[in-house]
C-alpha cells in the first residue's frame, strides 16, 4: 500500500497514508467482498487509476490543491461531454455547471461533506465516470421536467418508480460496443482462436504455438498484431458511427467491466482442429 499511496500523489493534496489506504480498502470491499487473502486485494488495487481516484477523493475531501488541478484537467471536458449530451450550447452549459456544486460539495450531512466525486472508485477513467454522470443529471433533469403523463395515468400502467441512486451506474456509448462488437466479427477464424487462447483461456504462447503448428514467436508476433490492428480497427468503426477522433480515443479508456459486448461468444470457435481443416490435413500427410 506505501508503494500505492506514493505513485498516487495523495500526499500532495493533503491525504494521508492512513486515510489513503482507507480509501482503498473501501473499494476493495465493495468489489470483493468475503475476501480475505491480501494478495487478490493487492492485485485489485494496483489495477485501480490510483492518480485518479487520489485525486477525486482529495477534492471530495475539500482540498483546494486538488479542486485546482481537477478544473485545469476536466472543466473543458466537462463541458464538451455535456454539449454532447444536451445539444444545445446554453443547455449543455447549464447541465455541466449545475454539476460542479455536486462534485465540489458545498452541503454538509451528518457533518459530513457531501460530494458525489467520493463515488468515484477508480476502476475506469475519470473522464469515463464523469461522462455517465452528466448523462444521469441529464436524464433526471428530463423526468423532473416532463409532464405529459401524470404519476397516477403511470402507475395504473404499471410503471415503477426506482429511486436514483447516489453512485451513477456506469453505461458504455452503445456505439463503443457496437464498434467492438464489429471488428470482432470482421476477424479471421485463426485469429479468433489465437485471441481467445491468449486473453480468455490463458494458454501460453507455447501452447498455442503447437496447437496451430508454428513456431511460438510466430504467436507473439501475431498477438502484437492483432491487438494493435483491433484497437485501429475499432477507432475506425467509432470515427465512422459519428465520433470524433478525440471521442474515440476517450471511448477506449471506458472500463471493459460496463461494455456489454460478449466477447467470448464473440471470439471462442470449435477447437482448432476443425476449426482449420487444411492444417488438419497437412499434419495428416507428414
Amino acid at each position: 500500500m506505501l508503494e500505492l499511496y506514493t505513485l498516487s500523489g495523495a500526499q500532495a493534496f493533503g491525504l494521508e497514508r492512513e486515510q489513503f489506504c482507507a480509501i482503498l480498502t473501501e473499494v476493495a470491499k465493495k468489489y470483493l467482498p468475503g475476501e480475505t487473502s491480501p494478495q487478490p486485494t493487492c492485485e485489485f488495487c494496483r489495477s485501480l487509476r490510483i492518480e485518479e481516484l487520489a485525486l477525486a477523493r482529495a477534492c471530495a475531501a475539500g482540498s483546494e490543491r486538488a479542486w485546482e488541478i481537477f478544473l485545469t484537467r476536466y472543466r473543458a471536458k466537462l463541458y464538451d461531454i455535456a454539449g454532447y449530451i444536451a445539444k444545445e450550447s446554453s443547455a449543455a452549459r447549464e447541465l455541466a455547471d449545475s454539476l460542479y456544486a455536486d462534485l465540489y460539495g458545498t452541503s454538509e450531512r451528518d457533518g459530513k461533506r457531501i460530494s458525489k466525486l467520493a463515488f468515484y472508485t477508480g476502476r475506469g477513467s475519470l473522464e469515463g465516470w464523469l461522462r455517465t454522470v452528466l448523462a444521469q443529471e441529464y436524464v433526471n433533469r428530463y423526468r423532473k421536467r416532463k409532464r405529459l403523463v401524470s404519476l397516477d395515468e403511470e402507475a395504473e400502467e404499471g410503471v415503477q418508480f426506482a429511486a436514483v441512486a447516489d453512485e451513477p451506474v456506469a453505461v458504455a456509448d452503445p456505439r463503443l460496443e457496437r464498434a467492438i462488437d464489429d471488428a470482432l466479427k470482421a476477424l479471421e477464424a485463426e485469429d479468433r482462436f489465437v485471441l481467445a487462447s491468449y486473453f480468455l483461456d490463458n494458454r501460453t504462447l507455447a501452447e498455442i504455438a503447437r496447437r496451430l503448428g508454428v513456431h511460438e514467436s510466430t504467436i507473439s508476433r501475431k498477438v502484437d498484431k492483432l491487438a494493435k490492428s483491433l484497437r485501429k480497427q475499432i477507432l475506425n468503426n467509432l470515427t465512422r458511427n459519428g465520433m470524433s477522433r478525440r471521442q474515440a480515443e476517450e471511448a477506449l479508456l471506458t472500463d471493459v467491466r460496463d461494455l456489454q459486448v460478449n466477447i467470448r461468444a464473440q471470439l471462442v470457435q470449435e477447437r482448432a482442429a476443425s476449426a482449420f481443416p487444411e492444417k488438419k490435413a497437412k499434419a495428416s500427410e507428414g
